[in-house]
């Protein structure tokens, strides 16, 4: 259950509420102050009208006038002299000394807050002061109103809001956890389908996609996208792994079968064929087992490469020559001066790779050449076979891919040296791709370059 309460239904929910219950309180707060202070703005200026209406009256009729408008528990009214004396009041303070000592001049008004006033039960006054000149002389009108009905009505305004606020707080409290569970809906389908795919047997499973495109559709959408690719990666891992057992199996069948034959009838068996018959299959095996370690590296953490000077001419020019040395191929090279910074062992290897895939191709003609363009060195390894279709210029890059499968698995290779080539490209920060040539493919392979004083741009 208490982890139930920490789901994030509650936790939105919670902190809707605490978002709502900090600005209703100072909004609250707020309300209350500035309704009070209108309150007291609102008594002063009547107490200030009152004493500018009183003040028009003495000055014309002078100190007798009628106070009996200004009588009552709440307010007061009286007519100081400049000595003090009170010359006229209100009934409600008849006979009592001035109730503040201030003496504004003729003309000037001064307001101050008060509690102890003869009337009232100690709540707060507000008392307004003004000086005029009437025919008995200066005087000052004193008016004072009560401020208890501002205390009142704030007292009111607080219980109000006290009541309402844990209304309000319930209600947004109750509302936030159902639009949170409307929000989280489709994030609930979407860890229930998940959690029905059990094993890579069920990654054709999708997960439902709400309507809209907000961010829960987006993440259904990268969900749906992931298992494609989960699906797609465990399709090509049983495919490996089958087609890397099946050219496991053919070796060791072939060494078996030697053996076996070797051992039944060893009067017609002709040892020193059979040894370089087994040898050969245990140099192919040894190969491919060599292969299938560096992708399986390259897929775990990539591969890695030292940093060192690599003469590219160097490396096409002795692929030229062990070509050459086949005898069946002719082989042109172009291949002016270049250094570039990379892993010799494994740039020979990526290098070797597509040289062996083009003589396993060619008719009769492998051309090699070395190009700066830009920022980059260009590697190019054509031959003048059948070529590729378009169509499988990137399926040629796949594992154990062989567009002709006619072709024997002596003649035709593993179908991991293209892929071997690829993964190396990668780890220099290059690319491999395979072009339409005038006849036949053409390889190219594009590394990163900075310029030497050795290197020497070529261009066709």
């Amino acid at each position: 259950m208490r982890g139930r309460f920490r789901g994030v239904r509650w936790r939105t929910t919670a902190a809707a509420t605490l978002a709502v219950a900090i600005f209703l309180a100072v909004a609250a707060l707020a309300f209350a102050f500035a309704q009070r202070q209108q309150l007291e703005a609102s008594i002063t200026e009547a107490a200030q009208q009152q004493a500018s209406d009183i003040a028009t009256q003495v000055a014309r009729d002078g100190a007798g006038a009628d106070l009996a408008a200004g009588a009552g528990d709440q307010s007061l009214v009286q007519i100081v002299d400049a000595s003090g004396n009170v010359l006229a009041s209100s009934p409600s303070v008849e006979g009592e000394p001035p109730v503040i000592d201030a003496r504004p001049d003729p003309g000037s008004t001064s307001t101050i807050r008060s509690t102890a006033l003869p009337i009232g039960e100690g709540e707060d006054f507000v008392v307004v002061a003004r000086g005029v000149s009437g025919p008995d002389g200066p005087v000052v009108v004193l008016v004072a109103q009560s401020l208890e009905l501002v205390g009142q009505s704030t007292a009111v305004v607080v219980t109000l809001l006290l009541i309402g606020y844990p209304v309000v707080l319930l209600g947004v409290a109750l509302a936030s956890y159902w639009l949170a569970g409307r929000a989280l809906a489709p994030v609930e389908a979407i860890r229930t389908r998940v959690a029905q795919v059990q094993g890579t047997s069920e990654l054709d499973a999708r997960v439902p996609v709400p309507d809209g495109d907000d961010e829960i559709a987006r993440l259904a959408v990268t969900m749906n996208a992931m298992l494609e690719r989960l699906q797609a990666g465990s399709e090509r891992q049983r495919r490996f792994v089958g087609d890397a057992s099946h050219e496991l199996r053919s070796p060791l069948a072939t060494i078996r079968a030697a053996h076996e034959i070797a051992a039944l009838h060893p009067e017609s068996r002709d040892f020193t064929a059979t040894s370089r018959d087994v040898l050969a299959e245990l140099d192919r095996l040894d190969h491919l087992v060599a292969d299938l370690l560096l992708l399986a590296r390259a897929d775990e953490h990539g591969l890695t490469v030292r940093s060192a000077d690599v003469d590219l001419d160097d490396l096409l020019n002795q692929e030229a020559g062990r070509l050459a040395k086949l005898g069946t191929l002719t082989v042109t090279v172009a291949a002016p001066p270049v250094r570039i910074q990379g892993d010799p062992v494994q740039l020979a290897r990526a290098l070797r790779n597509l040289a062996d895939n083009a003589a396993r191709h060619a008719a009769s003609h492998v051309d090699l050449s070395l190009q700066i363009r830009g920022n980059n060195v260009e590697l190019a390894v054509q031959d003048d076979g059948p070529g590729i279709p378009e169509a499988d210029r990137e399926r040629v890059f796949e594992r154990f891919v062989r567009l002709d499968e006619s072709r024997t698995r002596a003649s035709g290779g593993t179908g991991l040296g293209l892929a071997i080539a690829r993964e190396i490209t990668a780890a220099h920060s290059g690319s491999l791709s395979v072009q339409a040539g005038a006849r036949g493919a053409r390889f190219v392979l594009m590394l990163p370059y900075e310029a030497t004083a050795t290197a020497t741009p070529f261009d066709e």
